[in-house]
């Protein structure tokens, strides 16, 4: 037997904000069907759209929690723009609210940017299919 993952979750002071946020950032997400997320909320998850067009990355919940973040984190979304650049995505997060903590990006184009969402939890913007194939090609 093995197990698979059910959903990521992401400790949260606003569980509701969050999820309202990062439904922007990933657009197609959505609240669950008939269970939707309302402000005070201590949990709200949302699902990727049921096409398979946000790939593997399944549901994320925000659970709501007293204290704040502190650390780095040790686990973190990898996110690869499908419709844009990797430099228009992390202008559009910023414009959304992101902050950008370490910028790997390389002069030959390779590299990716860490960023934070509105409570400082970590993700990384890649390069598109696009912008890999024309490097590669």
């Amino acid at each position: 037997m093995a197990s698979r993952i059910s959903h990521t979750t992401f400790d949260a002071h606003d569980a509701y904000a969050q999820s309202e946020w990062w439904k922007k950032v990933l657009v197609g997400y959505t609240d669950v069907e008939g269970d939707p997320n309302e402000p005070g909320h201590e949990e709200c998850m949302i699902v990727p759209p049921a096409d398979g067009t946000a790939g593997a990355a399944g549901p994320l919940l925000f659970i709501e929690v007293p204290e704040g973040k502190t650390l780095k984190n040790r686990i973190h979304l990898d996110l690869r723009p499908t419709d844009r650049s990797r430099e228009e995505e992390v202008e559009r997060v910023i414009e959304l609210g992101a902050t950008v903590l370490d910028d790997r990006r390389t002069p030959d184009g390779r590299g990716w940017v860490v960023l934070a969402d509105p409570e400082g939890n970590e993700f990384c913007i890649l390069r598109s299919d696009a912008e890999l194939a024309a490097q590669d090609g």
